[in-house]
């Protein structure tokens, strides 16, 4: 089975000590650190890298809302949330910040553990939508409607987030395919000498790039814009191949 590693964020030591617990007894979860502020749990979001929080909403100086966006922002990993609070007028924005569920305090361990499980399920469809077939991974799977669909890797140009799904556009005038999965999910799939995130809505195949600008990207006739955060990361790429 596989396990999610989760940190707790509340200011209210009741509460914090209530998830902990819940945390604990819950057989595929380790809790690997908790906190009363948000601003904490940046740090240890960061070096922990969990699969899982458990975020209360209402804290002083950054709220459970602000850190979510903060995150959702930053490049590679993001883990999964579920909010906690006593406040029912959250749910669109939780849904904003792609957050999983959303357990109105008080609550018990069957509403816990129900939020729980959601989390492990899309965990563990997110780890079998890929199998490679071949040890260099030229291929991947990906699930489209109800069938596993093969993609060769030296086929795809770029990849599109579309809310919840990625729609893969391909070369030799293939049909793009459309999957529902996140495109932090399929980025953490593919090898990183080959794909790169160069926006928060686009991963590009390097060997696929046409042409390059200070700020974008030209793959065939389609210019992506490279964002301001993944700028960085791509100079130095873009500064090997013009050594």
């Amino acid at each position: 089975m596989i396990t999610l590693k989760c940190i707790a964020v509340d200011d209210e030591p009741l509460a914090l000590k209530l998830v902990q617990t819940f945390i604990e007894q819950t057989p595929f979860l380790e809790l690997t650190a908790s906190c009363d502020n948000a601003v904490e749990a940046m740090t240890l979001i960061k070096d922990k890298q969990p699969d899982l929080v458990f975020l209360d909403i209402n804290m002083p100086n950054l709220t459970g809302m602000e850190l979510a966006r903060l995150l959702q922002e930053q490049p590679g990993q993001v883990p999964k949330i579920v909010f906690t609070t006593a406040y029912n007028h959250y749910a669109i924005e939780g849904y904003k910040v792609n957050a999983v569920d959303y357990l109105l305090k008080p609550f018990s361990y069957e509403e816990f553990l129900r939020a729980a499980h959601k989390v492990l399920q899309i965990t563990t469809e997110a780890s079998t939508q890929f199998q490679s077939v071949t040890a260099d991974d030229e291929f991947i799977f990906l699930k489209v409607e109800y069938q596993w669909v093969r993609i060769s890797l030296k086929d795809i140009l770029y990849i599109e987030s579309l809310k919840d799904y990625v729609k893969v556009h391909l070369d030799d005038s293939q049909k793009a395919i459309m999957s529902l999965i996140s495109l932090k999910a399929l980025e953490e799939k593919l090898p990183s000498a080959k794909f790169m995130r160069v926006h928060r809505s686009f991963i590009v195949a390097l060997d696929k790039i046409n042409a390059i600008t200070k700020n974008s990207i030209l793959i065939g006739k389609t210019e992506i814009t490279v964002g301001e955060q993944y700028k960085e990361t791509f100079k130095t790429i873009v500064d090997k191949w013009l050594k």
